[in-house]
């Protein structure tokens, strides 16, 4: 029912996509043969072969993630160009193009996926240059095939870059830390290793007690890859160069062409209208850090001090500490507490399945809903060098059903940098992963659950970018609910539940300084807006950068920090002039994520309705559309200023 995933032999999976792009090449032309194109005879079989090929180029790039090594890195880029221009040229096939349009114009009986499908591959074709004489097309080709070139350089800088800083400590050196985390940085020779990679960093940063320490991991941290502040001058001008081409003023505006937001415009206001709400709480929250700090001898609070003096200040106002969470969020048992919840939720039962893994540690299950098996998952959360930090949900197949009527089950993979375990102690998560883990199952569920037909809507296929956080933030918000932890949060040794104050402190604890998290989040996402209204050099991305912190920020770090050469979210990733999607799609999420708490979280009708209307859907209708039929109206903001602790 599944294929199985090989992780072995790279350069055979390199031929057979390599070989796979010319037989697509010679099945198009046959396609383009046919006198009386249908959906059916034309669409469906031009759908299979490109999933077909995506599937292929997925596992390739899903292991140069989670075993990224000398040969898989060539390889990868050796691919990247080719596949730029196989697809660039995809898009510019004015025959295929018009094939779409016939089928369009003569099959009005369509149903609705399959007119989604016709309207967002016309849409493409017309993003892709279709109707742009030669030279245009060709020139936007070169473009498309260096950008792609130059955002896998930006990446693997950032990667490059992490991997080379690490620090060595002494046991004083590492006084305030948990005995979990020093276990972890502990190397043979008695010395403790922190790195650059955010499980290491982080936890320095957080308990570090020595102050040089913490300037010194921060400094690394935030002037990674300066060679890609170069990098960074050409990928914005030649995408402000693309846009152009394409008859967009700017790169803001052909990126919100397949988003639900209408206008850069429309995003600014959106994203200004959150900072008046939330600086001024920002503000004072770090005004409470300042005076904490003081009264412990810190004068001058400095950028590196603040995650220090914020975790003290919230262990003392909570008595909150992540630490003593971990001994009761065990990975094993929070990983099959969580199944247990998402079947109370949803009712969406998990069974593990035994099945070739890239890594000892990869675990696998069947999703069954109703008695009938769905879909495949693949939970691969352990931190390993090889492995890219960070955590993501990589789709590999779709839910699609193909020109003969055979149907084919989805399949996708969860991947984070959890703890690992040691002799000594399982791995121990802390409450901050347990909300990631929740997070990328959403986005998983999203897929996992579709019942689309056509490939290209099908689960997050073809969800508006600044959507497709809905389903993941939604499910996130849950990891705070105490109907939720009770199902898992279990000591690991002793075997007791949490206590209640523990959950209630942890609660009340979740909105420490959330306004200080909501205004860098608005930071980020308008400075992604305003650099890709422009194409400006390296110095006046920076001009850029410091004007916002003007506006909306409440604590401005040194000039020497350059975090915008490792923001591969939007240098690297797909965010480019859509990282504002995160709060888009929070906002979404927050109205629906209270719609269930008002029902006592529990509730399987909801949950039913839910599923159907958002969860199995996919990308075959416009997400708002979606939501409002899940919902029964807009949303409104005053649901997200309440997840944020806001008052509205």
């Amino acid at each position: 029912m599944f294929p199985e995933f090989h992780s072995e032999n790279l350069p055979k999976k390199e031929s057979a996509i390599l070989e796979k792009m010319e037989s697509n090449k010679e099945f198009i032309k046959t396609l383009l043969q046919i006198e009386k194109p249908t959906f059916q005879n034309f669409v469906k079989p031009y759908q299979r072969i490109q999933t077909e090929l995506g599937d292929l180029v997925t596992e390739i790039s899903h292991l140069n993630s989670v075993k990224n090594n000398e040969e898989s890195q060539t390889i990868y880029s050796r691919l990247l160009p080719i596949l730029s221009e196989y697809y660039t040229d995809l898009g510019q096939n004015e025959e295929i193009f018009s094939a779409f349009l016939k089928i369009q114009n003569s099959e009005k009986n369509l149903n609705h996926e399959a007119s989604k499908v016709l309207e967002n591959e016309i849409r493409d074709f017309r993003l892709s240059g279709v109707g742009l004489d030669k030279e245009t097309k060709e020139a936007l080709k070169q473009l498309r095939i260096r950008l792609s070139d130059l955002s896998n350089q930006f990446s693997q800088n950032v990667l490059n870059a992490t991997n080379a800083f690490a620090i060595y400590l002494s046991e004083e050196e590492v006084k305030g830390l948990p005995e979990s985390e020093k276990i972890s940085a502990k190397q043979e020779d008695g010395t403790y290793k922190f790195t650059l990679h955010f499980p290491s960093y982080i936890a320095y940063m957080t308990y570090g007690e020595n102050r040089d320490i913490r300037k010194k991991l921060y400094d690394g941290y935030c002037t990674r890859a300066p060679e890609n502040g170069k990098l960074m001058e050409e990928i914005l001008e030649i995408r402000d160069k693309e846009a152009k081409l394409l008859g967009f003023p700017t790169f803001s505006h052909l990126s919100l062409a397949t988003k639900v937001a209408n206008s850069p415009e429309q995003v600014i206001e959106f994203l200004d209208h959150l900072a008046v709400k939330a600086k001024p709480i920002a503000k004072q929250e770090l005004n409470e850090i300042k005076s904490f700090a003081k009264k412990l001898g810190q004068t001058d609070l400095e950028p590196w001090d603040l995650t220090f003096y914020s975790e003290k200040l919230k262990k003392e106002s909570f008595s909150y500490d992540e630490e003593i969470y971990r001994p009761y969020l065990e990975k094993e048992t929070v990983i099959n507490g969580t199944f247990v919840f998402l079947q109370k939720l949803l009712g969406v039962e998990f069974k593990q399945v035994n099945t070739p893994v890239w890594e000892p540690s990869v675990l696998c299950y069947d999703l069954v809903v109703e008695g009938e098996t769905r879909s495949r998952l693949y939970l691969d959360l352990e931190m390993r060098t090889e492995k890219k930090g960070g955590a993501w949900m990589h789709n590999w197949k779709p839910h699609f059903q193909d020109e003969t009527g055979k149907t084919e089950l989805p399949v996708a993979f969860v991947v984070a940098s959890f703890p690992k375990a040691t002799k000594s102690q399982p791995s121990l998560l802390r409450p901050s992963d347990v909300v990631t883990l929740f997070h990328e199952l959403g986005h998983a569920l999203h897929h996992l659950l579709s019942r689309v037909n056509e490939a290209f809507v099908s689960g997050v296929n073809g969800v508006e970018w600044d959507a497709v956080e809905f389903p993941s933030q939604f499910l996130e918000n849950f990891a705070y609910e105490p109907k939720v932890l009770e199902l898992f949060a279990k000591h690991y040794e002793t075997k007791e539940p949490i206590p209640n104050s523990y959950i209630e402190t942890m609660v009340k604890a979740k909105n420490f300084m959330s306004a200080m998290g909501v205004v860098r989040q608005l930071e980020f996402a308008k400075f992604d807006m305003l650099i890709h209204k422009e194409k400006p050099n390296e110095t006046r991305v920076q001009e850029i950068l410091d004007q916002v912190r003007k506006e909306i920020s409440v604590f401005t770090p040194p000039n020497y920090n350059k975090f915008q050469n490792s923001f591969t979210h939007i240098f690297a990733g797909g965010y480019a002039a859509g990282y504002y999607s995160y709060k888009w799609a929070e906002l979404l999420s927050a109205n629906a994520y209270y719609s269930f708490v008002d029902r006592g979280v529990f509730d399987l009708d909801h949950a039913a309705h839910f599923r159907k209307t958002v969860l199995e859907k996919g990308g075959s209708g416009n997400a708002m559309d979606l939501f409002r039929d899940f919902y029964g109206k807009d949303p409104d903001i005053d649901a997200l200023l309440r997840l944020n602790g806001i008052a509205a």
